[in-house]
């Protein structure tokens, strides 16, 4: 949790004096305090908040340092600027021809030459702002005979369907909930804003009918899921305002688990809300993986919940998120700076290894070899340090590094699975959004 900032009621005519005094006499215990009260909430407010895990702004840079290259100041950052028309799949596209010319007419500037239509036509982008839903009114008029009081109503225009919730609103009902997050009663606000009443209540009800019709495919996803070679997972707490527990089941929290699958050309994301920790819910998951298939490999953080009980015979291989390791030096760099500029540098050279292989599209089986080759040097150095850190009582065990160094050597086999086996990824980030 962030610590809240001390007030301090500044006042400068005051500090004026105390510092013209100062020139005289020595401060007094009161000035002294007061100055340099104010000089800290300067300095606080001068600081900047960090939102980011990389070495470069974890610690200072080493006077001596010779690594890394000054930032290009003419190069803007990546995701600013304006959005080409390519980028607007979901646009509608509509071509307009010339109003008075067509392919091969005579040129009317010149009158000598003719025209011919270019491969690439101008574009011209427009964008429109639109409620999330909209509603139609049909005003079928109505007839009534004045002798048998027989009533005529007008046909309904072809293509109005019989619901008055259609296939298109329940998906966007959909996608605003669980794919925007916005919450059912947020929406009832804005839809009636906008004319369009929604109670949250029966917003409720369309997607509920909606998710019985999905289920099978919902099924289908769990199920090609089990069968990747590689699956994440993590928890993190929900608030629910109801939920229907089991009378046997005697847990009070309640926990979304986020499960992604990878497999080459594909990643599945899968989420459980309920009483299930993620070692729970992904051997649920796992009950539906063929048995003719090897062990998956299994990523997540090292807490003891994330890992499955499996029946007899399943087994999987367990990888610990490297990420989470090193978050354990960067909480302590403050106090211990130059021993973990160590541990996240080494840790750096391991992930730009993988970087690589990114970038040169390596199989698997390319991959691991590239980190044995590479990497396993650099891990094995990093681990005779941290073993001697302990052994030799450089680092005090019960410290922030003391305790960080013994996170990293209590889980430095599933942390350095990527060390012996091809497809074994470095962390858990892609389940946990980072």
């Amino acid at each position: 949790m962030k610590k809240a900032r001390r007030r301090i009621d500044v006042n400068l005519e005051e500090l004026d004096r105390v510092l013209d005094e100062a020139r005289e006499a020595p401060l007094s215990e009161a000035d002294h305090d007061k100055l340099k009260d104010a000089l800290h909430a300067l300095a606080a407010l001068l600081v900047r908040s960090r939102n980011t895990e990389k070495t470069s702004e974890v610690l200072e840079k080493p006077e001596d340092s010779q690594t890394g290259t000054p930032p290009d100041n003419n190069t803007p950052p990546p995701g600013h600027g304006r959005n080409g028309a390519e980028a607007f799949g979901g646009a509608q596209k509509v071509d307009i021809k010339h109003q008075k010319l067509t392919h091969g007419d005579r040129c009317p500037e010149c009158g000598k030459g003719n025209v011919y239509g270019q491969k690439e036509p101008k574009v011209l982008v427009r964008i429109i702002g639109q409620a999330p839903l909209a509603a139609t009114v049909y005003s079928l008029e109505r007839l009534r005979c004045g002798a048998c009081g027989q009533v005529f109503t007008a046909q309904e225009p072809e293509g109005v369907g019989p619901d008055k919730y259609d296939e298109t609103a329940a998906a966007m009902i959909a996608q605003l909930k669980y794919g925007a997050g916005t919450p059912f009663y947020r929406l009832e606000q804005l839809e009636s804003q906008l004319g369009i009443p929604l109670p949250a209540a029966t917003q409720w009800e369309i997607v509920e009918e909606v998710a019985q019709m999905i289920k099978p495919a919902r099924d289908e996803l769990i199920r090609q899921a089990a069968q990747d070679a590689v699956v994440h997972n993590d928890d993190t707490g929900m608030r629910v305002l109801m939920l229907n527990r089991d009378p046997s089941d005697e847990r009070t929290g309640v926990f979304t688990s986020g499960i992604v699958s990878v497999s080459e050309g594909h990643k599945i994301a899968l989420y459980f809300t309920g009483s299930r920790h993620a070692g729970e819910n992904l051997a649920e998951v796992l009950k539906r993986r063929s048995a003719e298939l090897p062990s998956p490999i299994q990523m997540c953080d090292a807490l003891s919940r994330n890992v499955p009980k499996l029946p007899a015979g399943a087994e999987i291989l367990l990888a610990n998120c490297l990420a989470h390791g090193r978050r354990q030096f960067v909480d302590v760099s403050e106090n211990f700076p130059n021993e973990c500029r160590y541990v996240l540098e080494l840790l750096g050279q391991v992930y730009g290894h993988d970087a690589e292989a990114r970038e040169l599209g390596l199989t698997p089986d390319e991959r691991l070899r590239l980190h044995q080759q590479r990497s396993r040097p650099v891990m094995d150095k990093l681990h005779a340090w941290l073993e001697a850190q302990l052994a030799e009582r450089r680092t005090e065990p019960n410290s922030g590094l003391g305790q960080a160094i013994s996170y990293l050597l209590r889980h430095w086999q599933p942390l350095t699975l990527f060390l012996r086996k091809a497809g074994a990824p470095l962390d858990n980030n892609v389940a946990e959004g980072r």
